[in-house]
């Protein structure tokens, strides 16, 4: 048994009744006593959907239960900014009736009351991505990813709120305004999955879909003391992204490095809700399927381990430095193979490549006047200026693309080299824990601290963007807290479609490593 399925199983359920603590119940196992039943809405997903099909309690049952804790939660947070509780309502009733009347459950998911990111479009329901542009649109149809979870029985109650168009790194937008960090008013929670994760941190939803292309996903999960997996994305994502904005509505493509993955308090919930969003496209479903290899190994000792501290490129703070010492101590006397010196790539050419990748695919729905207006600007700087890295990349001529992806294909070759030798790369989440919400400074103005000195703002991300231009999966994991009482977290990639071996290697780290302090309002 591990200490976090021991406090996300017990201390959130019981803390909550005021009741003394009981031994957890193992992953897989559902909670039957009338006491720990009754705060069940707080219980991670894979309990809650036990206690559905086992008919301890039913799925109206448990949205109704989870309505009340928003009514408390959730107007000082603001992480959900769209609730349609007539909608799920209905749905939990559906669910309720097919139970009884088939004795079958509509899916791995049935009856689970669940939000979901603002900027997956939702059959009947607002979703606007934090855009005054889009505050009335109403998509008659679902995202890809929206429909595999409604076919699995989950109850979509809501929308959780993003910064606009998911192009900040902290959660705030004209429509909505700001999310909160759940363990202090004044840190941001991240972004652009700042919604959902401090939904997932407060029990608002015991699992979300975040979207994933800088970070977006790993940040804010990190900043809010949860776990989430960017998905290995190849040619094709193994999580199909159609129905993300800010591709505009009704596009059929989506950026070449963007993911959806799961956001959850426990590892046994991200592989929950990976089962079910791991699958191809509806048009490819007729061919062929996903099935992610199950992992190998069982234990840590017999894992070749690799750890990247800390880098003179992006350095971390001295919190973070100690607590990448104590996981390396502690992985190490778990009998693993442990590389401290290791370094796959080349941290500064990795970083300008996702830079150039990322401010190229960005353009794809810039209005003809404003692209025309780069381009013209661009013109003007020279090549190689590193003022001019933006506008150059923003507008490069297609061969420029191709020469930039092939560079792209020769760093997966070397990830991939590097996975021969290693089994999995441990590195910071962050340069520190979650850093002051600036919500109300021009980005050109913001900055982080680090160990007191100023900082780009958006070195936040400079650790876990090393997978993103590559597709490789990658989990933060919630591991201890700062002095200042904040979750702190720890990056771990694999290889190409081991999504399912980091879910086991959190699982295990879990049993040797401190665990991270529950959001208040979780346990209050």
């Amino acid at each position: 048994m591990s200490r976090r399925t021991l406090l996300a199983a017990s201390a959130a359920v019981t803390g909550a009744l005021g009741l003394a603590r009981p031994a957890a119940a193992a992953e897989g196992e559902s909670l039957t006593t009338a006491a720990s039943t009754s705060a069940l809405h707080l219980a991670p997903a894979y309990q809650q959907v036990a206690a559905l099909r086992a008919r301890q309690i039913s799925a109206r049952t448990l949205l109704e239960r989870l309505l009340a804790h928003h009514a408390k939660v959730n107007p000082a947070l603001n992480a959900v900014v769209t609730l349609d509780a007539d909608a799920a309502r209905a749905a939990a009733d559906r669910a309720d009736q097919y139970l009884a009347q088939t004795g079958r459950t509509l899916g791995p998911l049935h009856g689970l009351p669940i939000t979901v990111k603002d900027a997956l479009e939702v059959k009947g329901m607002r979703t606007t991505s934090g855009s005054p542009d889009f505050s009335n649109h109403v998509p008659a149809t679902d995202a890809d990813a929206v429909a595999l979870l409604r076919a699995a029985g989950a109850v979509i109650i809501g929308k959780t709120n993003v910064p606009t168009m998911c192009q900040d790194i902290q959660t705030s937008n004209p429509i909505f305004g700001k999310t909160k960090n759940p363990f202090a008013d004044d840190r941001t929670a991240g972004g652009s999955s700042g919604g959902p994760a401090a939904a997932v941190a407060t029990g608002l939803s015991s699992i979300e879909v975040g979207s994933d292309l800088g970070g977006s996903l790993r940040l804010p999960a990190a900043y809010c003391g949860v776990y989430a997996l960017r998905t290995s994305r190849g040619a094709s994502p193994i999580v199909s992204t159609r129905g993300h904005i800010p591709r505009l509505p009704g596009w059929a493509t989506s950026s070449d490095m963007l993911t959806l993955g799961p956001i959850a308090r426990t590892p046994a919930d991200l592989d929950l809700l990976l089962g079910v969003l791991a699958a191809p496209a509806p048009a490819d479903g007729a061919a062929w399927k996903i099935e992610l290899p199950a992992p190998t190994k069982t234990c840590l000792s017999q894992y070749r381990v690799g750890i990247w501290a800390d880098d003179a490129f992006c350095r971390v703070d001295g919190a973070t430095r100690a607590l990448l010492d104590q996981v390396l101590n502690a992985v190490r006397q778990a009998g693993a193979q442990v590389d401290a010196s290791t370094r796959p790539v080349n941290f500064g050419d990795s970083d300008k490549l996702f830079q150039r990748l990322m401010y190229a695919t960005a353009s794809a729905t810039a209005p003809d006047a404003a692209f025309a207006a780069d381009i013209e600007a661009a013109d003007k700087i020279p090549a190689g200026d590193p003022s001019g890295l933006f506008l150059h990349s923003r507008t490069m001529r297609h061969r420029d693309w191709l020469v930039a992806d092939e560079t792209r294909q020769k760093l997966r070759a070397a990830w991939a080299d590097y996975f021969t030798q290693h089994d999995i790369l441990i590195t910071p989440a962050a340069p520190t824990a979650a850093v002051l919400d600036q919500t109300s400074v021009p980005v050109p103005q913001r900055f982080i601290t680090v160990d007191g000195a100023k900082r780009g703002y958006f070195e936040q991300t400079a650790w876990i963007t090393l997978a993103s231009p590559v597709g490789l999966p990658s989990i933060v994991v919630p591991v201890g807290q700062s002095a200042e009482g904040l979750p702190m977290s720890i990056q771990i990639i694999g290889p190409y479609l081991s999504d399912r071996t980091l879910i086991a290697v959190a699982k295990l780290l879990a049993q040797v490593l401190p665990a991270a302090p529950k959001a208040p309002a979780l346990t209050a």
